[in-house]
């Protein structure tokens, strides 16, 4: 599910969810409003698995 996997990157990036919502789709309401029951279109939801991919790429990297 999405947003279990939303919810396991932010406690361990520790980044706050507004943050991770304007990053990935300029919407701070984003993982509330998911959490709220809102299911993001197909090209977001990849938008987010690329986000949270590359992020750990790139944090690992360096």
């Amino acid at each position: 599910m999405l947003l279990r996997k939303i919810e396991q990157f932010l406690e361990h990036s520790g980044m706050a969810w507004t943050k991770f919502g304007r990053l990935v789709a300029h919407d701070p309401r984003l993982v509330g409003d998911m959490r709220n029951g809102r299911q993001p279109r197909e090209a977001l939801g990849h938008r987010i698995d690329a986000f949270i991919a590359t992020y750990w790429e790139n944090l690992h990297a360096h």
